[in-house]
């Protein structure tokens, strides 16, 4: 539990009104220990991450806790334990999540702690299980794609039809003109 302070630091309200500024510009947020990465790994997390939309912040465990209870949000403060970083994800989370599960490949001292995807707090292992799903775009090029199928095979049926009549016609002239 924090100790509140008699007075307010300006930096301390300052460091967690951007952090919730920063939160409220998204749903989603996976919580990682980035312990043991070199700047050059975590540069290029973040660059991978940037690519998907999404912002990969090292936070102070007490100034995130404080912005999470400010926005009213479930409580996250048992992934906010020991060194921290938050990935952001304000669009497709799941990719977001795709990245840092990748990324692990080939820094295994990244640990993803947990997530909240929503209202819904998530597990380590519930966030790798949602980075095998496919994302928002496959699921609705999916959707699409079976709700296409049924029209396409309309379509193609309504041709063949008139392709049958041409080729019977063709067949007839074909006979006619051989004898």
């Amino acid at each position: 539990m924090a100790i509140l302070a008699k007075r307010e630091q300006e930096y301390k309200v300052k460091a967690i009104n951007e952090l919730k500024e920063a939160f409220e510009s998204a749903p989603d947020f996976i919580f990682t220990d980035y312990r043991g990465l070199t700047v050059e790994q975590i540069t290029n997390l973040r660059r991978q991450l940037r690519t998907k939309g999404a912002e990969f912040k090292v936070v102070k465990n007490n100034f995130a806790r404080i912005a999470f209870e400010r926005l009213s949000t479930t409580d996250v403060s048992a992934y906010l334990l020991g060194p921290t970083a938050v990935a952001i994800a304000p669009r497709d989370s799941n990719e977001v999540a795709k990245v840092l599960f990748d990324f692990t490949k080939s820094a295994p001292r990244l640990k993803v702690k947990g997530g909240l995807v929503g209202k819904t707090v998530y597990t380590d292992k519930q966030v790798e299980a949602f980075s095998k799903l496919p994302g928002k775009l496959q699921l609705v090029s999916m959707l699409m794609s079976c709700i296409n199928g049924p029209v396409r095979n309309l379509a193609g049926a309504l041709n063949d039809i008139n392709a049958r009549l041409v080729r019977t016609v063709k067949a007839v002239a074909d006979k006619k003109a051989d004898g």
